[in-house]
């Protein structure tokens, strides 16, 4: 039934709560950090800077905070799309009251650095690696792409978390697509 609930309502945002919570992912209302207990990211940095780690709670807790998710660092719709909606939409969402517009997914901190300068958006937006996929998985929004090569990755996604509840989330029905995780999608939604 979750297959093809998300097969077939993945495009409205109530609809994205409802197969989320069909999945066991944390739903509008809930509290991300719970979901995914004990994850932490790593923030983009280049090898200079060392290993660090950022527990979840630090990230969203007492911060009005926009993250979205994408496949991959270097592919063709996120380096295209999914990255420059954000960049282009900073100064939107921080009228908003956005403390911080993140992006994460499944690569090293490393690559991540290099991705976001070579994208120009180190100053608007933070990225943010889950190495091994585990808050990905948390959530439910891993995804097997080794078809495309890629291995395990993340769904296209996005969220509103407000201290560390989520107000809004967002999920495309491929990861090729991108119709409802973009930065206009969500700047409607806070």
């Amino acid at each position: 039934m979750a297959s093809a609930l998300a097969r077939r309502a993945r495009g409205s945002p109530a609809a994205a709560a409802l197969w989320a919570a069909s999945r066991g992912f944390a739903s509008v209302g809930s509290d991300i950090v719970s979901a995914a207990p004990g994850v932490s990211l790593q923030k983009a940095r280049s090898w200079d800077e060392g290993v660090a780690t950022t527990p979840l709670k630090d990230i969203f807790h007492g911060k009005k905070v926009v993250i979205f998710g994408l496949p991959g660092a270097y592919t063709g719709v996120c380096s295209q799309s999914h990255v420059p909606s954000y960049k282009n939409n900073i100064d939107k969402l921080k009228a908003k009251g956005i403390n911080s517009v993140i992006c994460v997914a499944v690569n090293d901190p490393y690559v991540l650095n290099g991705w976001a300068e070579k994208l120009q958006a180190k100053d608007a937006i933070e990225f943010y690696g889950d190495l091994d996929g585990s808050f990905h998985k948390s959530l439910d929004l891993e995804i097997d792409l080794s078809a495309a090569l890629l291995g395990r990755r993340s769904h296209r996604w996005s969220a509103f978390v407000d201290d560390g509840k989520i107000k809004a989330f967002n999920v495309e029905k491929a990861p090729s697509e991108f119709k409802v995780s973009g930065a206009e999608v969500i700047l409607d939604q806070i």
